[in-house]
């Protein structure tokens, strides 16, 4: 049987994987970059840029139909579903092309195809017979769609995303499970592309906001728009004949396919960490330094969606390269800062949270304020047709400090991005308002709700502009 030896194992070639790879690689070439499947990471391949082309061709769709308020009609939208779907399938190999000859441009010699299994702490079992030794392991090997047992008489009209960006065409209809990010995307995405949607959550969530205003504002939302049962008792589902069948409130509703859209679970289970010295936490995911990517005091490390943290793309690539660093420096293990966190829906109106969550700051306690907007009178929002939603901003009492936000409505994924380095630069919500607001801008709908939030500080409603000129305490 053969043994390589190597410094650095990586097991996954994501996002993660990749992100850790170059960074090894700017300290040793004695790396070895462990995967079992295709090149392409979850984002461009199954993720991010495909979900995001359904969405685009949605929003085509829609925004020819709403503009009737500005003196604009269209004929009705002809929605070629085998175009919008070539379209998808199309960019999407684009993106993941981009990935691939990445991958395969570095040397061959680091480059393993197989499946990985631990024996030990530093040897890993290979499915092709060999074994690898290395000084230190980084488990990158992302997560795939969680799909419950409840949801299997479904048969073979089950899917879940990964199956939508390889149609030919759109269906006539879909059954969607899940109110989170993918299901709200998708399932709204495909309404407005023609396509008969129900969408079925539970406990009246609505992606990942806690805020009870804004959840309520975004369930009315989407309540308005399309066959959204944010709380659905669902008391049978099944396969049939033509399709699937739910069974609703008495009802027996029937569709072309059940898309099952209830989260994602870690690619662990199979990695044989029962043969390592690893803690494991209730999911099974080694439990690990969040600041070094360290497992315990192993010489194993862990980074992207593998360790069911936060499952996005800049996450995924910031801890890739944490590890990186530290399984190629082993044992100098440095800590490194995390970014603020940001979260980006793209529904329509978009969501969006950043920093602490409203559930996060009453669970431990925070003594914060709160500031909100309605979009509905915001100057720029009606006079572009998308005041809809809301906003709320949270400070902290005595010091001042802009601590999170929460937000349905419209043009979030950029607001998204000045709250996100406002929180990470430290900024104080007196600070944030002396920074320049145009006008008239979305942003300044964010401005009005700083300033509410400084008065509810008890901190004035917005600073003068400083005096340059002035002494001290003039």
């Amino acid at each position: 049987m053969a043994t390589l030896k190597t410094k650095v194992a990586v097991i996954g070639a994501g996002s993660a994987g990749m992100r850790a790879y170059r960074e090894i690689t700017k300290t040793t070439d004695d790396v070895l970059l462990i995967e079992d499947g295709p090149y392409g990471t979850t984002c461009a391949r199954v993720g991010c840029m495909p979900s995001k082309l359904l969405i685009a061709a949605a929003e085509a769709a829609y925004a020819g139909n709403h503009t009737a308020p500005m003196g604009v009609t269209y004929a009705a939208p002809q929605i070629d579903g085998a175009a919008v779907m070539a379209r998808v399938r199309s960019e999407r190999d684009r993106f993941v092309g981009f990935v691939e000859e990445t991958v395969e441009g570095w040397p061959e010699q680091h480059r393993i195809r197989s499946r990985a299994s631990f024996l030990s702490d530093t040897t890993l079992a290979l499915s092709d017979g060999r074994r690898v030794e290395a000084e230190t392991i980084i488990i990158a090997t992302g997560s795939r769609p969680n799909i419950l047992p409840f949801f299997e008489n479904f048969g073979d009209r089950l899917i879940v995303n990964d199956d939508v960006f390889s149609w030919d065409t759109l269906p006539s209809s879909v059954a969607v499970f899940g109110a989170g990010v993918i299901g709200l995307e998708l399932g709204q995405a495909l309404h407005r592309l023609g396509v008969r949607v129900s969408l079925f959550g539970r406990d009246n969530l609505v992606g990942p906001l806690s805020d009870p205003e804004v959840l309520a504002q975004a369930n009315r939302i989407f309540t308005a728009e399309f066959d959204f049962h944010s709380h659905a008792d669902v008391t049978g589902h099944r396969r049939t004949d033509t399709g699937v069948a739910v069974d609703l409130n008495g009802e027996t509703l029937e569709y072309e396919y059940a898309l099952i859209a209830t989260g994602r679970r870690p690619n662990v289970d199979k990695l044989g960490l029962e043969n390592t010295s690893l803690k494991l936490d209730a999911r099974g995911v080694p439990v690990f330094d969040l600041y070094t990517g360290q497992c315990g005091d192993a010489p194993i490390f862990i980074a992207g969606d593998a360790n069911n943290i936060i499952p996005l793309l800049h996450e995924a690539a910031d801890e890739g390269a944490t590890a990186g660093y530290n399984a190629a420096h082993w044992p100098d293990i440095r800590r490194f800062t995390k970014s603020a966190p940001i979260s980006v829906m793209f529904s329509d109106p978009q969501i969006m949270m950043v920093g602490e969550t409203h559930r996060a700051l009453t669970e431990r306690g925070a003594d914060f304020a709160v500031g909100s907007l309605d979009w509905a009178d915001q100057g720029r929002a009606r006079v572009m047709g998308v005041n809809k939603g809301l906003l709320r901003v949270y400070g902290e009492y005595n010091t001042g400090r802009f601590l999170g936000a929460e937000m349905i409505g419209p043009r979030a994924e950029h607001l998204a991005h000045l709250l996100a380095w406002s929180l990470q630069s430290r900024l104080t919500v007196d600070e944030m308002l002396e920074r320049p607001f145009y006008h008239p801008v979305i942003e300044e709908g964010l401005r009005t709700a700083l300033r509410i939030l400084n008065a509810n500080l008890q901190m004035g409603a917005m600073p003068p502009p400083r005096c340059i000129d002035c002494g001290p305490g003039a």
